[in-house]
């Protein structure tokens, strides 16, 4: 059986990268003359990151923030801890939010408060996915890929168990 066999394909590959593309436009124009810092979430958006960061056309610097809310279950605790911080200063930058997924909004909106704290100039979120059938709290997410069913996903950095990071589409898990 091949990785992904036993996966329903949401987004392929092209869709993706049509979006990314579609996003990294938008947030080009909105950023122009500003010093931009896009934030990754580890690890899930680490593919994400990496194509949009290649697709804006600006001078930008990146860097990533390792949260935890799943551990190894496919649910969110809602218990959000950092496993891994910045690794520079925020203060009077444009800092970018790069997220794979806003599920119930709860890791979101404690790095939301968590990045006030530092003075950045301005904050947005952009993410790959969304589940509004899941949100507990009211995230603004300026930049939106794909608005997804309550599905376990997977692919495009997403994972399950540390699997099916490295597939090229995004796809729900059968049966979960």
């Amino acid at each position: 059986m091949k990785l992904g066999d036993e996966l329903e394909v949401l987004y392929t590959q092209q869709q993706i990268a049509a979006r990314v593309r579609e996003m990294a436009a938008e947030i080009e124009r909105d950023h122009r003359g500003k010093d931009l810092v896009l934030v990754g979430v580890l690890k899930g958006a680490f593919v994400f990151v990496s194509d949009l960061a290649r697709l804006i056309d600006l001078p930008l610097s990146v860097d990533f923030i390792g949260l935890s809310s799943y551990g190894e279950e496919t649910e969110s605790s809602g218990v959000v801890k950092i496993t891994s911080d910045l690794t520079r200063p925020i203060e009077a930058k444009h800092v970018l939010i790069v997220e794979d997924i806003v599920d119930t909004g709860l890791t979101m909106r404690y790095l939301l408060d968590n990045l006030s704290t530092r003075r950045p100039a301005s904050v947005k979120i952009c993410a790959l996915l969304q589940k509004p059938s899941r949100l507990r709290t009211r995230i603004p997410i300026q930049y939106l890929g794909f608005t997804v069913p309550d599905l376990f996903v997977v692919g495009y950095g997403l994972d399950s168990g540390e699997k099916y990071r490295n597939l090229p589409f995004i796809g729900a898990v059968k049966g979960a």
